[in-house]
């Protein structure tokens, strides 16, 4: 019998402030030299009984909402007694306060901010890949003028800084000869950035899809795209969890390569939990999961990561988030961790 679910509709604050999401590259073939392989032998002796796992759920990893839906964790746990707590992450940066405050075990967050966290300090790695998505793009109102990105200079921009969008922001000013400061950033979670370019608070947004593909469909429009500015979808569990739950934490990797396959078999009801779970009309979370997702990427964390990564990380240093670079090769020499995805076997999980 299934352990009861517990949902959290909102994350708990966390401690300190980190990082978010994508890229066009082609998935990593190979891993990372430096992540230890010392769960190894503990994940194959360890049972965890009793507890709790808290994980996230966000409407930017939709087999996150996948699993959640489906319950397939609760269903693989329930024979060790560890009942699953739900936390809803409403942005990368919400993801890693609370994997930084333990108050979940394992988060979804931009690859971008997974190493901009652990830049600062935060202990966590990288355990699965979950995404190669476009999800971010800058968006001006419906009768805004502005048509590129050379026209924000002088402009107030939303964006939530430690997120995707907001490196996705940092890269096309760059791309196109202005700075930061050039322009206003107002740091705004990525929901009320769309609704202060809805009341005119903003001149434009930096998007994060769902919430950018119902801002389309409600009339706002993209005037900058590039996926190669966008960073993979990363699934990171703290050390703690890791080295005190292997087994768990191979059982939640599992369960999203489960959630993968059922999802490429199913993008209907895939589209229409993300429609649900979101507020959105179906053929717009039919588009963000059809168009925008792409799950069909190489779940290992390796060089794939590491390209988009090394070209992201100077940037912090030159924002002020991160003090020196030699904090950025550090973090990422140890973030991604390939053992769990490695030995991933989508059919150790049952289906309802």
């Amino acid at each position: 019998m299934r352990k009861k679910r517990l949902s959290i509709a909102a994350v708990v604050a966390g401690a300190a402030t980190a990082a978010l999401l994508l890229s066009g590259c082609v998935a990593g073939e190979t891993q990372n030299p430096s992540a230890g392989s010392d769960n190894d032998q503990a994940s194959s002796d360890t049972k965890t009984e009793g507890g709790t796992l808290n994980i996230d759920f966000a409407t930017y990893n939709p087999l996150s909402l996948v699993i959640k839906d489906q319950g397939w964790l609760e269903d693989a746990l329930d024979d060790q007694d560890i009942t699953v707590n739900w936390v809803q992450s409403a942005g990368s940066n919400k993801a890693n306060e609370a994997l930084r405050a333990n108050a979940i075990d394992v988060g979804s967050t931009a690859g971008s901010a997974a190493l901009l966290a652990r830049s600062n300090g935060s202990p966590i790695k990288t355990i699965d890949i979950f995404s190669q998505p476009e999800w971010s793009a800058l968006a001006v109102g419906p009768n805004s003028d502005i048509t590129s990105v050379e026209q924000l200079k002088g402009k107030k921009i939303a964006a939530t800084k430690g997120t995707d969008p907001y490196f996705f922001l940092l890269q096309a000013l760059e791309e196109n000869g202005l700075s930061a400061s050039d322009v206003t950033i107002e740091n705004l979670q990525h929901a009320d950035g769309w609704a202060a370019l809805q009341n005119g608070s903003v001149d434009a947004w930096a998007g994060l899809d769902p919430i950018m593909a119902g801002a389309e469909e409600a009339g706002a429009k993209l005037i900058y795209r590039n996926v190669d500015f966008n960073s993979y979808g990363f699934l990171n569990a703290t050390e703690t969890f890791l080295d005190a739950k292997p087994d768990v934490a191979q059982t939640v990797v599992d369960t999203y390569e489960h959630a993968r396959a059922w999802a490429a078999e199913n993008p209907e009801k895939t589209a229409q939990i993300l429609a649900d779970v979101a507020g959105l009309d179906s053929a717009v979370a039919t588009k963000v999961i059809t168009e925008r997702s792409n799950l069909d990427v190489d779940n290992v964390p390796g060089s794939a990561q590491e390209k988009v990564l090394k070209v992201i990380g100077p940037i912090f240093v030159e924002s002020g988030d991160v003090p020196d670079q030699k904090q950025i090769d550090d973090a990422l020499a140890s973030l991604l961790d390939p053992e769990f995805a490695e030995k991933a076997d989508p059919d150790a999980v049952g289906s309802k």
